[in-house]
């Protein structure tokens, strides 16, 4: 009698998801990259502290500055909710205003490069699966459940969100920035552009 053919099955990480550690690795890059973007267009494309502080004619109070230091922001508190004993709770909500980073290119460098650094810290070894207790206004208040794994996704998108909104801004102001800033990983593979989102990952 013949055996039964074996089944190959993938193996399940330490942390217990056959999907773990590529899923977290994608994420973490991705995360790395759009705030790199940010750094970039601080180095490379702005040239002077004022350029973050002129209000937009066309989105009512914002400016490069605010932008930059909320979408760092969500990514910071993120940080702080997972690193913290569980249960892990994460309010977007509670941010710091009119900080160094919104007036000052030297100061929004150093604080996105410090995220960054907390990214390449944390992430490795967090579990995207780790339940968060996600409170938010609405304007009512809301409890929900929800992952660090999703809540880092979310933190990318959100941030190049606000990326869009700084390219309208640098627009008004004739600052010159790449063509990639701004657009979401999904449009940048429409257009199959040459950008480090632009490239699907099968």
């Amino acid at each position: 009698m013949s055996s039964s053919p074996s089944l190959s099955v993938s193996s399940p990480d330490s942390n217990g998801f056959s999907d773990e550690a590529p899923s977290r690795s994608r994420l973490l890059d991705v995360s790395v990259i759009i705030l790199r973007q940010a750094v970039e267009l601080l180095e490379d494309s702005l040239t002077t502290d004022e350029q973050l502080t002129t209000h937009s004619n066309y989105i009512p109070g914002s400016t490069i500055g605010k932008h930059l230091r909320h979408a760092r922001d969500h990514f910071v508190l993120l940080l702080d909710a997972i690193s913290s004993p569980p249960p892990h709770v994460l309010s977007y909500d509670k941010r710091l205003r009119n900080t160094p980073m919104e007036t000052s290119r030297k100061a929004a460098v150093d604080a996105l490069n410090e995220a960054i650094s907390r990214l390449q810290e944390i992430v490795p070894s967090a579990r995207m699966q780790e339940s968060i207790t996600l409170h938010a206004v609405t304007p009512y208040p809301q409890v929900l459940e929800t992952t660090f794994g999703r809540e880092l996704w979310f933190a990318g998108l959100h941030a190049i969100h606000h990326w869009s909104m700084i390219r309208v801004i640098a627009g008004e102001l004739g600052i010159k920035m790449d063509e990639s800033f701004g657009f979401a990983p999904s449009t940048l593979v429409h257009m199959e552009s040459k950008a480090s989102l632009g490239k699907p990952k099968m």
